[in-house]
């Protein structure tokens, strides 16, 4: 399958228990007992699934997840939690969880669990495929047509007011020996909104082009905040970068800033 699952759980019985049962399925699977030990496998190998407890001693499954989605924003994320601590995983499906799992389950429900995360995860990266071919293919007609590649939006190089320089393609920001990098998550959100400056994008449609799949109305602004977040924090390393990407209360994002010289 070349499917790769990471198993987070401090309880040793668990943990291997776990991973028999989604070994005996053909996945290749890592296993951690704490948080920090998952964050480096996450950093330092690609997986499609985390299966993560929630309730660890030191660093929780919920610190886990907000840095596992920086660090691997394309892993999908299975909760396991006991009855005690199911308000915390349902508070941390709203930031993008794929589902939770009651502890013990059975291995139907916990393969059944897996194998909608692993549908999604697939769907995910089909439209994300679909809409890069799209670009690649937006871009090939503008060269025929003869656009000047200086004058599209697309351009690797772009200049921001206060000599702040942002390379698109490679997701780094700079101003001096003040230096940003953004993470692919970051720097697709931050590119849609360049590329639409000055035009109010939904909550909506800034999940479908920034993550690839469609999301509820009412689910979009939660799946999106964390990341307009953590991209606000970064860009406030710059003057005013802070003030750059513009809540519209009830409806998305602008991006209102205009090109320096």
């Amino acid at each position: 399958m070349n499917i790769k699952i990471l198993v987070v759980d401090d309880e040793r019985t668990a943990r291997k228990s776990l991973a028999e049962i989604l070994r005996l399925e053909g996945y290749e699977v890592e296993t951690a007992a704490d948080g920090p030990a998952a964050l480096v496998l996450l950093s330092e190998q690609d997986f499609d699934l985390m299966l993560l407890d929630i309730k660890m001693p030191g660093m929780g499954g919920v610190a886990v997840m907000q840095r596992a989605t920086e660090i691997s924003p394309d892993t999908q994320i299975i909760l396991l939690t006991a009855h005690g601590s199911m308000e915390s995983a349902i508070d941390a499906l709203r930031y993008g969880a794929h589902d939770y799992l009651l502890k013990p389950s059975s291995p139907q429900a916990i393969l059944s669990s897996v194998a909608s995360a692993l549908a999604r995860h697939a769907e995910t990266q089909h439209k994300r495929l679909l809409i890069s071919q799209l670009e690649n293919s937006l871009q090939q007609l503008k060269n025929v047509e003869g656009v000047s590649q200086a004058n599209l939006v697309g351009q690797r190089v772009v200049n921001l007011p206060d000599g702040v320089m942002v390379d698109l393609a490679r997701r780094k920001i700079w101003r001096g020996n003040e230096r940003v990098t953004l993470t692919p998550t970051e720097g697709k959100l931050l590119k849609v909104l360049f590329e639409n400056k000055g035009r109010v994008m939904s909550h909506k449609d800034l999940v479908f082009l920034v993550q690839g799949y469609d999301i509820a109305e009412w689910e979009a602004p939660e799946v999106l905040r964390p990341l307009i977040s953590r991209l606000r924090r970064k860009l406030s390393t710059f003057p005013n970068g802070e003030n750059w990407i513009v809540n519209v209360r009830g409806t998305g994002y602008v991006f209102d800033v205009d090109e320096g010289n």
